[in-house]
């Protein structure tokens, strides 16, 4: 039986976790700590952190940024022992959750064209490609900017 994950709004004690796994997870170009205190202390206005948490624990962050109709998935991370749990999925249902709540429409990210296993997840919930951005990536990887409604069909 798998362990169910729940998804809640990030506080001030989950930062280093954040800090940890974002050093883990997008080595090439991790956020400050001073970044991730300002977006889960509320001081990026747009942003809002969520935390899943498995058995109690720590089991991953996502972030997103509502503007208007648009929101925008900025990070989602797992660490590697968790991943394929239905951690990423719970933040996924929460991200579009707070992005419903901020009136956003649509659901937009970017992700490396060489990430096959982040693209056939994001494939699998529902996103599509809109658009490329040539060397977007700091070693020159280009981004594939996908889209998908906030709200799917069940």
């Amino acid at each position: 039986m798998t362990t169910p994950v729940s998804v809640r709004g990030a506080t001030t004690g989950d930062i280093a976790a954040i800090v940890a796994l974002e050093a883990e997870a997008f080595p090439l170009d991790p956020w400050s700590a001073n970044l991730v205190g300002e977006g889960v202390e509320g001081a990026l206005p747009t942003v809002s952190y969520l935390v899943a948490e498995r058995a109690g624990a720590f089991a991953g962050y996502g972030v997103v940024s509502v503007v208007d109709v648009d929101a925008e998935l900025q990070r989602v991370a797992v660490p590697p022992a968790l991943r394929r749990a239905g951690v990423a999925s719970a933040l996924l249902d929460g991200v579009r959750a707070v992005a419903r709540h901020g009136g956003a429409e649509r659901l937009l990210l970017e992700v490396r064209e060489d990430n096959a296993a982040a693209r056939s997840f994001y494939e699998r919930h529902g996103f599509a490609e809109l658009g490329r951005r040539p060397r977007y990536y700091r070693d020159g990887t280009t981004a594939l900017v996908l889209s998908a409604p906030v709200t799917m069909d069940p």
